[in-house]
């Protein structure tokens, strides 16, 4: 891929990530995407100016957020004018959201644009459960106080059972957890390398904050100033302790070496290198390249069914072939480590020759990296 014209990351900005239920409480998605874009336009002195655009989403929405953007820029210091979007894609939101902003930079349809993504379970959409809407509905289309009371006649109190947000894949009934558990039996993960890797990340964001890496990237929040998921003194030893999480009888997965429920939101500020110039804005780096993957778990066009979170391991191969670069030709990877599990599976498939014959179409496998630039 081409862009015609380069498209620049200016700066960034997230609130500290919290656990589910405990900081972030009852706090709405809008407050925390308010906080985000707030402390990047503080970061950045946009106070009272537009950008080209705000593209931004949330996987768990209440009803009332169907602009949740658009509340959220409302409530920031930048001008009404600004345009917003509501991007929605399960766990690539944030990402989908950064692609459609570079996209019409690199175009030239907009000059800047915001990225962002939040997500909260702490205030989760409970709705009301179907019998109740259906006879609410019911009761809103009467027409008579006959009809309504024959309408509420019809009432049972089950009709109050909530209808709870599924942590389950609709298809499969399966968590992301025990999907995760199906590709570490399949690609034979140990649990003591998933540990490593888990400890190696905790080591990692708590040495980042201590060198203050994250001074200029991070808005305190609701009374924290770093995120509360952090174990910094945690131990192989300790992680080793822990019983499987999703799995009881066999499984690899634990609390330790899986991301917990969190409770945050970020953005990214994208512009054209012209207009980060014109305001003295530091360019951190550009966009190259994006690539979006989708795999077949449930068997729909195949006998053969993929891991739900195997994605990268078909999106990255696309890239390299169009930059005719390798999977070593890197300073750095940042893999999302939505479970240790997944992050060396996909790293697993990439060297093994099979997989990169069979599922991607390469002559050879596309070989190892260096464990040391990994999620740093």
């Amino acid at each position: 891929m081409t862009f015609p014209r380069r498209v620049a990351i200016v700066a960034a900005n997230r609130i500290p990530f919290a656990k589910s239920n405990t900081a972030y409480f009852g706090v709405s998605n809008q407050a925390m995407l308010t906080a985000a874009l707030n402390g990047l336009i503080d970061r950045t002195g946009l106070q009272g100016q537009a950008v080209g655009e705000v593209v931004a989403g949330a996987v768990m929405k209440h009803s009332r957020d169907f602009n949740l953007v658009r509340e959220s820029v409302l409530d920031t210091s930048l001008l009404a004018s600004t345009p917003c979007t509501d991007m929605q894609q399960a766990c690539g939101t944030g990402l989908q959201a950064l692609f459609s902003v570079a996209s019409k930079i690199a175009l030239g349809q907009i000059e800047s644009g915001i990225a962002g993504g939040v997500d909260t379970t702490s205030d989760a959409p409970i709705a009301i459960s179907d019998k109740f809407q259906s006879m609410l509905m019911k009761l809103n289309k009467a027409k008579t106080t006959s009809e309504r009371l024959k309408i509420l006649a019809s009432f049972r109190p089950s009709f109050l059972a909530p209808n709870l947000p599924r942590n389950g894949e609709p298809r499969t009934g399966l968590s992301m957890g025990g999907h995760t558990e199906l590709t570490a039996k399949r690609w034979q993960i140990p649990r003591e390398e998933q540990d490593k890797l888990a400890l190696a990340s905790h080591q990692n964001l708590h040495n980042a904050y201590e060198a203050g890496f994250m001074d200029d990237l991070v808005t305190p929040f609701n009374g924290l100033d770093k995120d509360n998921l952090l174990r910094p003194n945690t131990q192989i030893e300790k992680l080793a302790s822990l019983g499987p999480a999703f799995d009881k009888n066999g499984g690899t997965l634990s609390a330790g070496n899986s991301s917990a429920l969190t409770d945050g939101a970020s953005a990214v500020l994208l512009a054209s290198e012209q207009w980060a110039k014109e305001r003295g804005l530091p360019v951190l780096a550009y966009i190259t390249d994006y690539e979006t993957s989708a795999v077949d778990f449930i068997g729909k066009d195949s006998d053969y069914k993929e891991e739900l979170l195997l994605a990268p391991a078909y999106a990255v191969p696309k890239m390299l072939a169009r930059h005719n670069m390798s999977l070593q030709d890197f300073d750095f990877y940042e893999i999302h480590e939505a479970f240790a599990a997944q992050v060396l599976a996909t790293l697993k498939a990439w060297n093994t020759p099979e997989f990169c014959q069979e599922r991607l179409g390469l002559e050879q496998a596309l070989g190892e990296i260096d464990f040391t630039k990994l999620n740093v």
